[in-house]
């Protein structure tokens, strides 16, 4: 499709009107004057102020005192002599765009003082001209005090922003390195042992074949073993690596508990408002891991989940009534509570274990969502 082009930049809104305006007004304020010369001087100083203001924005460390100096004599000319002051607002929205604090806060003080002792300098004088404008000066005015500290502002918050936008890219990237590292740490620990044990079975039974062939039958047996845990554990780890919503995984956890004989009760707040699938996934890592403890180590006959919503916060418990955790052995090392406070510590998660009647896990990660751009899959 043919794009349209516009005279001004779409989506600029009234903006370009308004500059449009200001850049016209300074020559119908001039020709009002009935001296040539003096025609001929505003001329000139019109030219000179859109220079300036041009070689302002593209000026740095102290040229920019120099050319804000020069728009403010120029603007102060202009309202004493020609009554016009609408330059003001021109020096307003440059100011607000200056970044270092110290300039800012300098040429704001120096532009406030001279735009309002111009102004009271025509309102001694009681120039006509000056005085039927005086509703378009207070806006002005107004202007010069507020306009510099808004857009100011709006530049630190912008900055702040692509400053986040860049911690958040990088903050994937290590997602996925993570998320990498993980995968390997997994296929190592999973098919390694195996593989290894494939290998020196498969050996052993081809040395065995002709002199103890029931015995190459037996290790061949385990080699048919081995390999199909090995398949099982692959598609495990492979659906996991799909990412599991906390919906799935509490349909699979009410069957874990059932199957154990566990009573289990849950109140939630699902679904999850703005919940990306990565961190769900995260937490139904976690429940999984803590049902899996309740269910080998606690020796509970009820287990109750809990799963709320506080602002930007999502907040997971999981409490039972066995025999509290100080009872329980190596825990650290054989329960997979080591890798939960792993995973949640690379979200700036938190997990707190509570010994009171039983066992409660309390798990808490900031509910941050972090924008796709379209085409990211």
């Amino acid at each position: 499709m043919q794009k349209r082009f516009g005279f001004f930049q779409k989506g600029s809104g009234i903006n370009p009107y308004i500059w449009t305006v200001f850049s016209i007004l300074p020559f119908y304020f001039i020709f009002q004057s009935s001296s040539t010369a003096e025609i001929i001087v505003g001329l000139i100083l019109t030219i000179l102020f859109f220079i300036s203001y041009r070689l302002a924005f593209i000026s740095k460390k102290w040229p920019v005192y120099l050319w804000t100096c020069i728009l403010i004599g120029i603007s102060i000319t202009m309202t004493i002599v020609f009554h016009f002051i609408y330059f003001a607002f021109y020096i307003a929205y440059y100011n607000g765009k200056i970044k270092n604090r110290l300039a800012f806060i300098t040429l704001y003080i120096i532009h406030l003082v001279a735009t309002t002792v111009a102004i009271n300098i025509n309102v001694v004088l009681r120039d006509e001209l000056f005085l039927k404008q005086l509703p378009f000066i207070v806006i002005i005015w107004i202007s010069v005090i507020l306009l510099p500290f808004n857009l100011f502002n709006k530049g630190k918050q912008d900055m702040l922003e692509a400053k986040l936008d860049v911690a958040n890219k990088r903050i994937s990237e290590l997602v996925k390195q993570e998320e990498r590292q993980r995968i390997a740490r997994d296929l190592h620990d999973t098919l390694g042992q195996k593989l290894s044990l494939i290998g020196l079975k498969s050996d052993l039974a081809r040395k065995l074949i002709y002199k103890n062939p029931e015995q190459a039958k037996t290790e061949l047996k385990d080699v048919q073993q081995t390999a199909r845990t090995a398949l099982n554990e692959v598609r495990k780890m492979v659906s996991q690596m799909r990412g599991i919503r906390l919906k799935e995984e509490i349909v699979r956890v009410r069957q874990i508990l059932a199957a154990a004989e566990i009573e289990f009760t849950i109140d939630h707040d699902l679904p999850l408002k703005n919940g990306s699938l990565f961190l769900e996934n995260i937490l139904s890592m976690c429940l999984k891991e803590a049902v899996t403890n309740v269910v080998k180590h606690s020796k509970a006959s009820s287990c109750h989940i809990h799963i709320e919503q506080i602002g930007m916060e999502l907040c997971l418990t999981i409490k039972d009534n066995g025999i509290g955790i100080e009872e329980q052995q190596d825990l650290t090392k054989g329960s997979g509570l080591l890798g939960m406070k792993e995973r949640l510590e690379f979200v700036n998660g938190t997990l707190e274990i509570i010994a009171d009647e039983g066992t409660s896990i309390v798990i808490k990660v900031p509910n941050v969502v972090i924008k796709r751009e379209k085409g990211e899959h």
